[in-house]
């Protein structure tokens, strides 16, 4: 009677430690099982941009690492709002992510649309790259212009009779240079056009002598001698200029202006399989291979951890906010 009271007593113990154990396992074991289908990558902006090449070239790298393929997904419209409130709204179970770029990071500052929470509907993955500019002029318009001093002093000596350009208003061109004006205390009039390709048209024609600039829009330019490049806008110089200073050199320490991409996941994603994405997309921009591909498409391999990524999304929703307000910029 005993023996079998024991038995009994022992299938209970080992069903009531199995039960306990199971849990315990199933996060685990889902992070191996993951990923078992395609992961989708929402790119917010129509095919063939920095962000869209950048998010091509990592996508199909991690997809080799995680043994599933990364189908990029463009949903262009309202600077990026549309594909990130799509995202929002997905399953967060990692196999919906999301490129941020500063410009949909920026859109709730200008628009009215607001179908999500950049902070509270996301989960940061990781910082993917940085998205130079560089500040040009026309050399014919403005032949003795060569670096930004001069330039400043030339808007000093007709305050508000020379005149800039950028892709639009709210353009992360146009906040640069709003900013610029602000530290370096001068006054230019800002033409905004729809898009980049438009306005580089009307700087190389001497229409508007200067433009802050996405690298890779002004440096086919900047090689064949059309455009001048006075100054970067990143806090070091950058290897497709590098003999071009920052604005920080040039007599304004601490000034800084990136555009950026990051990863971003539907909030309540598991946390292991945000270290997992994490890790990839670490070990994705290490390859040598990877990181030249990107500067084809004229943006840095620039890995950051979630946290990182977190902050960086804070500060700079704060600061360029405060260029938006300060300045009554609204979007096109």
């Amino acid at each position: 009677m005993q023996k079998t009271s024991r038995r009994i007593f022992s299938r209970r113990l080992g069903a009531a430690i199995l039960g306990v154990s199971l849990p315990l396992c199933a996060p685990q074991a889902f992070a191996q099982a993951y990923p078992s289908k395609p992961i989708r990558l929402v790119v917010p902006f129509p095919p063939g941009g920095p962000t869209d090449t950048a998010a091509r070239i990592i996508g199909q790298k991690m997809g080799e690492s995680l043994k599933q393929t990364v189908v990029v997904d463009n949903r262009p419209g309202a600077s990026g709002t549309i594909g990130a409130e799509a995202v929002a709204k997905s399953a967060p179970d990692g196999y919906t992510l999301m490129v941020l770029a500063t410009p949909t990071l920026l859109a709730p500052h200008l628009i009215s649309r607001k179908g999500y929470d950049i902070f509270k509907d996301f989960t940061p993955i990781g910082s993917a790259y940085d998205l130079p500019i560089v500040m040009v002029v026309n050399p014919q318009a403005m032949p003795d212009v060569t670096d930004l001093q001069q330039y400043i002093a030339r808007a000093k000596a007709k305050p508000g009779a020379l005149n800039y350009t950028s892709a639009g208003n709210g353009s992360f061109g146009h906040l640069s240079t709003e900013l610029l004006k602000s530290t370096g205390h001068f006054d230019v009039q800002h033409v905004p056009y729809k898009g980049s390709a438009p306005a580089i048209a009307d700087l190389l024609a001497g229409q508007v002598p200067m433009m802050f600039s996405d690298m890779i829009a002004a440096l086919p330019h900047i090689k064949a001698g059309k455009l001048r490049p006075i100054a970067v806008g990143s806090a070091r110089r950058v290897s497709f200029t590098p003999d071009v200073k920052t604005v920080a050199e040039q007599g304004f320490p601490g000034f800084e202006a990136t555009a950026w991409g990051g990863l971003l996941a539907p909030a309540g994603t598991p946390k292991d399989v945000i270290a997992r994405l994490s890790a990839e997309l670490k070990a994705a921009l290490a390859d040598p291979v990877v990181q030249e591909k990107m500067l084809g498409a004229g943006t840095v391999a620039a890995y950051q951890p979630p946290e990182q990524l977190a902050s960086r999304m804070r500060n700079d929703y704060k600061k360029w906010g405060k260029v938006i307000q300060d300045n009554g910029i609204k979007s096109d």
